[in-house]
């Protein structure tokens, strides 16, 4: 059984890391994010819940993202490993993680958090643009769009997100070392955790972790 937790900024790259640890070891991704989109398909009690929050643009309950990240870990596919990412985002959070995992005998394993610095994941999220005709993603710096700021697939004005301005990520960032950075130390003191550098190229950081899980694994 392989239980892990995704630690890290908005923007250092768990989302790939999370996809890599699938193809590794079989285990499935839960993300909250898919969560509350899922469970707003299905129009499930906690979906409705969720949704309510969402179009008023405020941040869904603990008590409602708990419930629904309890009630994945039941399902089947879980029972043998999950990769959590994006949960749990605060002590309460961790604590009641703990307190549904530790009855049945199940508990987290190993917890890996992506470093990067303020100033790169600045860098790295300010610098995203997208086509708002096609759909087709961009960046400043990695993969730029056409002279003017022009779509290279379809001509139109690329345009930059709301979540993307410098402002906004700054305030993620405050949000994230406010609520969640305190979980690594309660994790470092339980022995499970294990800090990963987020290189500049991708492969580096995929190599770094592999070799930290293999380490905590033995595999």
């Amino acid at each position: 059984m392989k239980n892990i937790i995704l630690l890290g900024a908005p923007g250092t790259g768990k989302g790939t890391q999370a996809a890599n640890i699938v193809k590794w070891y079989g285990i499935p991704q839960i993300s909250t994010g898919d969560l509350f989109r899922s469970n707003i398909r299905a129009g499930t009690e906690l979906g409705k819940l969720a949704k309510g929050y969402i179009d008023a643009g405020r941040l869904v309950p603990d008590g409602i993202t708990i419930g629904m990240t309890t009630a994945r870990l039941s399902e089947a596919d879980c029972l043998e490993g999950f990769i959590l990412d994006g949960f749990p985002r605060s002590v309460a959070q961790a604590d009641a993680l703990d307190g549904y995992l530790a009855p049945a005998g199940r508990a987290i394993h190993v917890v890996a958090s992506i470093y990067v610095e303020d100033a790169t994941i600045v860098a790295r999220l300010s610098g995203r643009r997208f086509c708002p005709e096609c759909g087709k993603t961009f960046h400043t710096v990695y993969s730029p769009p056409a002279e003017g700021g022009l779509c290279t697939a379809c001509g139109a004005g690329v345009a930059q997100r709301d979540d993307d301005r410098e402002a906004t990520i700054r305030e993620r960032l405050s949000v994230y070392y406010s609520q969640t950075a305190p979980l690594i130390e309660r994790y470092r003191a339980m022995g499970l955790f294990v800090q990963i550098t987020g290189h500049e190229l991708v492969e580096d950081t995929t190599a770094e972790m592999e070799a930290a899980l293999k380490g905590a694994f033995g595999r």
